[in-house]
């Protein structure tokens, strides 16, 4: 069952290679600088890297935007995001995946009552924005250099094509690297919450965890359809929306990929933080922004006379239309798969405040008289809880948002067999003691599972907020959210407790 319900994921990775491949080579197929074999294949093998290596940065942020918990449910989010861009490759248009999977994730969360974090889709969004703007300044300043740089170096046309040649190779070659370290979030990453945590060991030199396996899988899905099917949209890509010249065309692959790059790279963001300059925010962003904005951004440096503009709007429609497709396929395939076929869509989770959370929440500074009336009541959705609170009580969004991640009751059990099997090499010797010592016991909140790690070592207590210590604090997000998956019980939360 997990290897179907994983096919909906590789048809998107497929769908995003037929695309997106064009993003990276197609301006140098369409010139007729580089074969589109030799495209493909490049394309292909670099992708696949940029998956397994560098994926991670844009899936946990994707994550947030929806925890799609059940295997069903991932699988026909993925499914009505690859839908919605296979219709648009059959038309030749170049879409954003980014915003199909976006589109997919809503509508999971509106039928599963889910909440939107709204902090984390403003941030998608505005990349959409973001990004071809971006892409458009990157690629018109590195015109007019170039520019000037030819006209004075009076380089001879053949040394001139030869060098063209292998830059557009080498540009393409990393443009690759970050579509399939940027796009791999769009492909496997709501897949990720839904399957168990754990890793294995290869040849005994190194541990691979799920999401790493899962990103190798869906980088080949995306190598396929490079291969098999991004031929069409090269073309668009490379003569529908302006006619460019073998420089030109490089200098649209360096942009995007620059841009890819940008929003994928988790040592560029710390490197931003530690240094006190604002983070770039690590989200998935649309490769096919990026392309249209970087051909655009030469276009009008160069005057801005021969641009396809009735192209542009085509494309442009596309972007509009893909992720509202993709949220109505998405709600009205879950309502098919949870009703005709019985098919759990989401891992079950009910809301219920403690006298224990009240009390935490004060010492966080998230007080209010009225949730004491709420405690032992019982909600089906984080959205019913949080019209509750609304109701009820005077706190403002932010922390009616803190209340009901707090109520969030999900049993996690500390099992030896799942003990067994976690990657202990991932944690620090006093994690992994702190994690032993609670072997055989049960928590029904992930606060209370956090809570008794941090009291049987401080290693699990986050540093000061700092920005020296924002590498650190980072780390062990991450290990404590691999806990939690690795100990999280699949059905309801039980009675018993620590």
């Amino acid at each position: 069952m997990v290897l179907f319900f994983l096919t909906s994921g590789l048809f998107l990775g497929w769908s995003l290679g037929a695309n997106d491949a064009a993003n990276v080579f197609g301006t140098a197929v369409a010139t007729k600088m580089i074969r589109f074999r030799t495209a493909a294949i490049t394309s292909g093998v670099f992708v696949i890297i940029g998956a397994v290596l560098a994926g991670a940065g844009a899936t946990g942020t994707l994550g947030h935007l929806g925890d799609v918990s059940a295997l069903a449910g991932a699988f026909m989010v993925a499914l009505a995001a690859a839908v919605s861009v296979f219709w648009m490759t059959k038309a030749g248009l170049p879409v954003s995946v980014s915003q199909a999977i976006v589109g997919g994730i809503i509508g999971w969360n509106i039928f599963t009552g889910s909440p939107t974090d709204l902090g984390t889709f403003t941030k998608i969004v505005s990349t959409w924005v973001i990004c071809p703007v971006l892409s458009g300044v990157i690629a018109a300043c590195l015109y007019l250099t170039v520019r000037r740089g030819i006209d004075s170096a009076r380089v001879h046309m053949l040394e001139q094509d030869l060098w063209t040649r292998l830059l557009l190779l080498g540009v393409g070659a990393f443009g690759a690297f970050a579509l399939g370290a940027n796009n791999i979030a769009n492909v496997m990453g709501v897949f990720v919450s839904a399957l168990p945590s754990g890793s294995i060991n290869l040849f005994g030199v190194m541990h691979v965890t799920v999401a790493q396996q899962l990103f190798a899988i869906g980088g080949v899905a995306i190598a396929v359809g490079i291969i098999s099917y991004s031929h069409r949209v090269m073309m668009t890509v490379g003569r529908g929306v302006f006619r460019l010249t073998p420089v030109t065309g490089l200098i649209v692959i360096l942009a995007e990929s620059i841009v890819l790059f940008v929003f994928a790279s988790e040592a560029l963001e710390a490197w931003l933080i530690t240094h006190g300059l604002p983070p770039i925010p690590l989200v998935p962003v649309s490769s096919s922004q990026a392309v249209i904005g970087a051909v655009v951004g030469i276009a009008l440096a160069k005057g801005g006379r021969g641009i396809n503009f009735g192209m542009v709007g085509r494309i442009a429609g596309g972007w509009v239309a893909t992720p509202v497709i993709a949220a109505l396929l998405a709600f009205f395939g879950l309502f098919f798969l949870q009703n005709v076929f019985d098919l759990p869509v989401m891992r079950p989770v009910t809301y219920q405040m403690t006298e224990a959370a009240v009390t935490r929440l004060a010492e966080e500074k998230v007080e209010s008289e009225e949730l004491a009336a709420l405690v032992g009541e019982s909600f089906e959705s984080a959205v019913a809880f949080n019209n509750q609170l609304k109701a009820t009580t005077s706190l403002d969004r932010g922390e009616r948002e803190v209340v009901v991640e707090m109520a969030r009751r999900e049993r996690f059990t500390v099992e030896p067999e799942r003990l067994a099997r976690v990657d202990l090499s991932l944690l620090d010797v006093r994690q992994v003691r702190a994690l032993s010592d609670l072997a055989g016991l049960s928590f029904n909140y992930a606060w209370e599972f956090e809570d008794a790690l941090v009291e049987g070592s401080t290693h699990w207590a986050a540093l000061p907020d700092t920005r020296e210590n924002y590498l650190a604090n980072k780390r062990l997000r991450t290990n404590i959210e691999y806990v939690l998956d690795a100990f999280r019980d699949e059905g309801r939360p039980g009675e018993r407790r620590r």
